[in-house]
């Protein structure tokens, strides 16, 4: 590991100035991605700012829906009542993620923040246009079983990894977020980026911004919501394919879903389609199944991983199902 500077912060703005001032520090909160980056000479800050102890940990319900505080930890979020009983997606996709150690350290805000990435990404004998922007994109030909179906571009067909980010999309968060001159506030469907040719930008904060809450509005998807991770192991393991899906029903009409999937993109991917597709008809098995064909139409695979496509029509017909029977 590089020899860094350590530094705690006592105060958002004072945390904002430090990590502003130098191009090669990065914020630590949890460290549960940021360590092992470092660990393998992936991530090499030559600062860290600690803003473990900032006054970012709240969970409360605020006039339009809900507030989690980039600090609070991925166990308490999920735990928490106010997320349990309003937001079970959520509180769903958290625990499928990682492991319970992982969970107890890892943060809201992190979790966000952690690198779209892929194996060739943390082998720093392959060339890799995330870390070394250039070299190109090993997995392209290369062993490419677990990566993108959807946005890809070849550059870059890594995916991201996140369990909670999938749940956020699909019930239409923000971010908000501090940086040196004021608070802002980024749609979610625009926090995380595609590819393109700057693969080495995962999202799209500014050096030096620091997120401070997830904001989720009041939804009409707490009866009826499911999250479903589709994974080689039963554990600590990243998906091949997840869906995040809410129906806000009317008798048996549906009138607005909410639907998002991850682990064929490299952003959480809102199932558009699917979602306009659904509104204002029967929910049924027929429908569904429409729903997921249409989405997956867009769907472009590599050489490994064609099966996502129909693993993908699968997961969101049983994630839907799984919804509509709450």
């Amino acid at each position: 590991m590089k020899p860094f500077k350590f530094i705690s912060a006592t105060s958002q703005e004072q945390a904002v100035t430090m990590l502003s001032k130098n191009a090669e520090a990065a914020y630590l909160g949890g460290g549960t991605n940021l360590l092992d980056l470092m660990k393998e000479h992936v991530a090499l800050p030559n600062e860290l700012i600690d803003i473990g102890n900032l006054k970012l940990k709240e969970i409360k319900a605020t006039t339009g829906g809900y507030s989690l505080g980039a600090l609070a930890k991925n166990t308490d979020t999920a735990n928490h009542p106010l997320v349990r009983s309003n937001l079970p997606m959520l509180s769903k996709s958290i625990l499928a993620g990682a492991s319970a150690q992982i969970r107890n350290m890892a943060t809201n805000g992190g979790n966000l923040l952690q690198r779209t990435r892929c194996s060739y990404f943390y082998d720093i004998s392959m060339p890799c246009n995330k870390r070394v922007p250039g070299s190109g994109c090993a997995a392209l030909e290369g062993f490419n079983r677990m990566h993108a179906i959807f946005g890809w571009s070849e550059h870059c067909v890594a995916v991201y990894p996140s369990d909670m980010a999938v749940a956020l999309a699909a019930l239409n968060a923000t971010v908000k977020v501090q940086n040196s001159k004021a608070e802002r506030t980024i749609a979610f469907r625009d926090f995380h980026l595609l590819p393109g040719n700057h693969p080495e930008r995962d999202n799209s904060l500014t050096h030096g911004e620091l997120i401070t809450a997830i904001e989720i509005p009041k939804n009409n998807f707490s009866t009826h919501s499911a999250y479903v991770k589709v994974r080689d192991r039963n554990s600590y393991a990243f998906a091949l394919i997840s869906v995040a899906a809410g129906l806000h029903l009317s008798g048996n009409i549906i009138q607005s879903a909410g639907i998002a999937m991850g682990g064929v993109a490299h952003k959480p991917w809102r199932a558009l389609k699917a979602e306009e597709f659904l509104k204002g008809k029967v929910a049924t098995t027929a429908n569904f199944t429409e729903a997921a064909e249409i989405e997956m139409a867009g769907a472009k695979a590599l050489s490994h991983n064609k099966f996502k496509i129909e693993m993908g029509k699968r997961t969101l017909i049983n994630a839907l199902e799984m919804a509509l029977k709450g």
